[in-house]
């Protein structure tokens, strides 16, 4: 690294480093720095892209625990406890993709994951099944295009199908749930 200073008379003085920046000299301060200009937190979709590309269980749990947060397990929730029902059809959803860039004109899964409820059983039950169906297809024109399609894989419980190796079992273990997907004493 080379280090540029300006004397008192104007001049220029070309130096080499000896020594980088101790914020860069770890992986975490490179990571820290590769991450300071993005305005938004990581994409869902994105978790479960990185979850696919991990080559083993050990990688694809880190990358889970790095990003835990409250509506991830939400999402992850309603992705794999088989005694959540979603009042949604399976299959296909006849929805208007965002085509607005990541990071302007739509909003995030992470913001919109505490309505889920309003798609499952015993979530709302003063709902009809057309105006739930309508809320969710608008939720999913305001994601944009990745999040949408993984929450509509989420719904028709079929995560592990889209991304190799993101599993119920995973999950589990890397948020230490039972076989009940509830937190272990």
């Amino acid at each position: 690294m080379v280090i540029i200073r300006r004397n008192p008379d104007g001049s220029i003085i070309e130096e080499q480093a000896t020594q980088s920046h101790p914020a860069l000299a770890t992986k975490r301060g490179m990571e820290a720095m590769s991450d300071m200009g993005r305005g938004i937190p990581p994409l869902f979709s994105e978790i479960a892209t990185k979850i696919n590309n991990a080559k083993d269980k050990p990688r694809k749990l880190k990358v889970l625990q790095e990003n835990d947060s409250v509506p991830l397990r939400q999402v992850l929730k309603g992705a794999f406890d088989p005694t959540i029902e979603w009042l949604l059809p399976v299959g296909d959803v006849p929805y208007t993709v965002n085509d607005a860039p990541v990071g302007t004109e739509h909003t995030l899964l992470s913001q919109e994951a505490k309505r889920l409820y309003l798609f499952t059983q015993h979530g709302d039950n003063a709902l009809s099944n057309t105006k739930r169906e309508t809320l969710f297809i608008q939720m999913l024109e305001g994601l944009c295009a990745e999040e949408a399609a993984f929450l509509v894989t989420v719904v028709n419980k079929r995560v592990n199908n889209e991304y190799k190796g993101f599993t119920a079992n995973l999950v589990k273990d890397a948020f230490g749930w039972d076989d009940n997907f509830m937190k272990k004493d």
